[in-house]
Formats: C-alpha cells, sequence, structure tokens
C-alpha cells in the first residue's frame, strides 16, 4: 500500500472495529475516575481479561489527552494477547492494532498509523474476511460489550446486543454468557428486579455462573437476584462461596456488602465496604455505599425513641456528618453521578442545610445528557424538596409534573404520579387555586383518556395564563381528537 492522505488514512480509520469507532463519548464518563477504576481492575484481576482492559484503559487515557500512556498501554495490551489468544494471535491483536492506528494518526504519525492499518488489512484478507478492514468475530463483539457496558447506564441497550451477537456464534462461552448476563442485570428497572420469569436476568446469570463458577463478576449478582426474588438464603450461600474464593476482591467485597445492606446487617455490610476501601480508597462506589449504610443506621435511630434522647441526638448529628461527608467524596471523584448529588441533597437537607441542599439539586440539573430516568428521579427529589423543606406546594407540583411528562415508564415515574396525585387532592381540599393545580389535572385527566374534564382545566390554566403555548396546543389537539 503506498503513502495515504491524512483524509485518505482517516476514512479507513473509520471503518476499523476498535474504541474509536464505538461511539464511546466522553461527556458520558468522568474520565479521570473511569481510568482509575479500570487500572483498579487490572490490579485485582491478575489472570483476567488484560487485552480488554489495558485496550480500554489506552482509550480513557487518550480521552484525558494521555497519548503517550495510551501507547504504553497498547503495548501492555499487545503483550497479554499471545498469553490470552495463544491460538488465535492474529484474530486477537484486532482491536489492539486498531486503537494503535487511531493513537499514532491523532499523534501525527501518519506512516506508523497505516503501518497497523496494513496489519488490520493483511490479516483480514489472509483469514477471509468479507470486509477488508475489520472482521465480525465474537471475542470483538464481547470486548465491545465491555467497553459500552464500563461507560454507563445509556450504552447498556448496545451492549447487550453486541453480547447477544457474541453469544450467537459461540453459545457455551462463560465470558459472553457472563456479560450478557451481567448486561441484563443492569438494565432490569426496580420492578424487573423482583421478578424471575421470562425476561429475567436469574436464568441468564444462573447459566453464567454454571458455566464459569469461579467469575467473580457474575456470582455476586447471581446473589442479589437471588435475594430480589425472595430465595434469600440461596443468595446468601453463593455470597459466601464467592467471598471464600476471592477475600480481597474490591469488586466482591462491595457486592457481598450490598448483599448484607438489603438484608437489614448494617454492620457487616460496614466492614465489607471498609475493607474494600481500605484496598481502593478512592472508589466513588465504595464511599456511595458507605454512605448509603450511614443513612440507614441515622433514619433508623431516629425513628426510635430513646431513653437517653441527648445522647441519641448527638449519635443522629454524627451520623448526618458522616453520611455528607462520604456523599460529597462521591461527587468529588464522579461528577456525573446523578444519584449521589440526589443523596447528598438530601442529606443537606435533613441536616436543615437548604441552601447547600438546593445548590446541590442546581448541580444536577446543570449536567447535560441526563437520562429519562435520572431526569424523573431529579424532577421528583426536587419536588419532595420544595414540598416538604421549602413548604411550596406549587414548586413541588411543576417539578412532579415535569419527571411524569417524560416519556418513559419508570419507578420514578410512577413516583411522580403518585406524588402529583396526592399534592392535588391536598390543593383541591385546601380550595386553593393556582395554574400549575389546573395544568397537572388537564395532564391527569389526559393521561386518563377523559378528554373533556382535560379541556376545562386546561381552559381553566389559560384564563390564568393567557398565551400560554403549551395550554393552547392541549386544548385544540384534544378538541381535534373529540371530533375526529
Amino acid at each position: 500500500m503506498s503513502l495515504l492522505s491524512q483524509e485518505g488514512l482517516k476514512e479507513i480509520l473509520q471503518q476499523l472495529e476498535c474504541h474509536f469507532t464505538w461511539e464511546l463519548q466522553k461527556e458520558h464518563i468522568d474520565p479521570d475516575e473511569l481510568e482509575e477504576r479500570i487500572a483498579e481492575q487490572i490490579q485485582f484481576l491478575t489472570s483476567k481479561s488484560k487485552v480488554r482492559n489495558y485496550n480500554l484503559l489506552a482509550y480513557v487515557k487518550f480521552l484525558n489527552d494521555k497519548k503517550d500512556e495510551a501507547l504504553e498501554n497498547l503495548q501492555k495490551a499487545e503483550e497479554a494477547v499471545p498469553i490470552e489468544y495463544p491460538e488465535d494471535v492474529e484474530k486477537g491483536s484486532l482491536v489492539t492494532w486498531g486503537n494503535y492506528a487511531w493513537v499514532h494518526y491523532h499523534m501525527g504519525n501518519l506512516t506508523e498509523s497505516q503501518a497497523y492499518v496494513e496489519k488490520v488489512e493483511n490479516t483480514c484478507k489472509q483469514l477471509g474476511s468479507e470486509f477488508p478492514y475489520k472482521m465480525e468475530l465474537p471475542q470483538i463483539f464481547c470486548e465491545k460489550g465491555w467497553a459500552l457496558l464500563k461507560f454507563g447506564a445509556r450504552y447498556y441497550e448496545k451492549a447487550k446486543e453486541n453480547f447477544e451477537k457474541a453469544w450467537d456464534k459461540e453459545p457455551e462461552n462463560p465470558e459472553f454468557n457472563s456479560g450478557y448476563a451481567i448486561t441484563v442485570y443492569r438494565l432490569e428497572d426496580y420492578y424487573a428486579k423482583k421478578c424471575s420469569g421470562k425476561g429475567s436476568s436469574l436464568e441468564p446469570l444462573r447459566l453464567a455462573e454454571k458455566l464459569n463458577p469461579n467469575d467473580m463478576f457474575v456470582t455476586p449478582l447471581l446473589a442479589l437476584k437471588l435475594q430480589e426474588t425472595n430465595r434469600v438464603k440461596e443468595g446468601e450461600k453463593y455470597i459466601k462461596e464467592v467471598l471464600g474464593k476471592h477475600p480481597d476482591v474490591p469488586y466482591v467485597l462491595r457486592y457481598a456488602a450490598k448483599f448484607y445492606r438489603k438484608k437489614g446487617d448494617i454492620e457487616t455490610s460496614l466492614q465489607h465496604l471498609k475493607k474494600a476501601l481500605s484496598l481502593t480508597p478512592n472508589s466513588a462506589f465504595l464511599h456511595h455505599q458507605i454512605g448509603i449504610c450511614y443513612r440507614i443506621q441515622y433514619f433508623v435511630l431516629k425513628k426510635k425513641v430513646s431513653k437517653d434522647q441527648f445522647q441519641s441526638v448527638l449519635k443522629q448529628y454524627e451520623l448526618m456528618k458522616l453520611c455528607i461527608f462520604h456523599f460529597q467524596k462521591v461527587v468529588e471523584r464522579k461528577t456525573k453521578f446523578v444519584y449521589a448529588y440526589i443523596d447528598l441533597a438530601n442529606m443537606y437537607a435533613e441536616k436543615k442545610q437548604l441552601r447547600e441542599a438546593d445548590e446541590t439539586f442546581q448541580k444536577v440539573f446543570a449536567i447535560s445528557n441526563l437520562t429519562a430516568t435520572e431526569k424523573q428521579q431529579l424532577h421528583f427529589n426536587y419536588g419532595r424538596f420544595q414540598e416538604r423543606h421549602r413548604k411550596s406546594d406549587v414548586n413541588a407540583m411543576k417539578q412532579y409534573l415535569q419527571g411524569l411528562k417524560i416519556e418513559n415508564n419508570s419507578f420514578e415515574q410512577k413516583n411522580c404520579e403518585r406524588s402529583l396525585n396526592k399534592l392535588v387532592d391536598k390543593t383541591v381540599k385546601k380550595g386553593l387555586i393556582c395554574v400549575e393545580l389546573f395544568e397537572s389535572l388537564g395532564f391527569t385527566f389526559q393521561r386518563l383518556g377523559l378528554k373533556e374534564k382535560a379541556i376545562e382545566a386546561y381552559e381553566s390554566a389559560l384564563k390564568m395564563d393567557l398565551g400560554n403555548e403549551e395550554y393552547l396546543s392541549a386544548v385544540m389537539n384534544l378538541k381535534l381528537s373529540l371530533e375526529s
């Protein structure tokens, strides 16, 4: 191949299968936090998936503008290929070579970049690929699935698709089954977690665990799923087994801690979390889980009637401080972790630090690219803050309604609906009249299919807010639907 122009080379690079073409966006992650998390996984998973993790770490290093370190990690990935893929070195190297080509391209090393492109091209030709610069291999689908999984919830559906493609090629492959089962579990919402029927993650997790009983990723999730479907004893059996095999792996410890927290054994949960934190002191996940444990202890103590009221109040105050400290640590490390911000804001409100609570909520509103579920969670919690702490039913109603309007059938949406209905009933009983009340009634009647009542409510809202385009549009559309 003669030396290509920069534009010609880029056109070929875009055809490669590697992290640079998988649409993994920097704005959806905290690069520093993810970089550290992958490095921790490499440290504690001594014999598993080094190629995959070094490739992903190289890409995140690149996103952090550490191109030389990206190349160093790609070299480590390349060195690990013969160990993980002794019989398929060329196939096992395709993603790494693709990443090499992209990093060199961005560094201006066009000759080196083209050399790696040629390695990919020659391998594809030798192995009879129908494409000149890529091969549709199950291990590449699998590696893509894991990368998507690491980039967060908005990528889970794509991750599932890739694990399914890999699984279709090799149904008995332990790693493909593990990736698929973990992704299905992550995709389940609050209600699905409680189910064990068709479409549930329970059977995929059981199969993945059976194919690889030493898998430290699948076994803890299987235990949690069993617990969520009221099979607590069976779940604890798996937790004890995986702790016995991997007592010093932070990933195992943190999910064991989650299991015991859900079981109500907060002290055991904290023991596991503190041990894991001693091994990975910067883990945002662990700080979040510790904060949740202290929050549970705080609310349990708050509900108790204590003979020594003074000591009880002191302990409550100490637990609140610990809780806030750990939630602060989370948002410092993981600046886009929406639920941690909400947890922190709610604890500030509990401590009567309302200004800090409001400022924390506003930080979440300022985060771009929130998922539909995250937006609903934010509107619900900010609405509750307005209702309970700011004593503003009108502002609370606005927030609940905003969450309800988002088209996303979720636990969070149902929370918004339930809270809005209660607030509307309360407002009507008090005889209070406001535009937010009529808008809420209009939207609720519309959802219930009561079009005439919805029109009446929106027309009442229009009398109070003349010319409001949203209300006008709602009335016109409802009247048109009645006539048709």
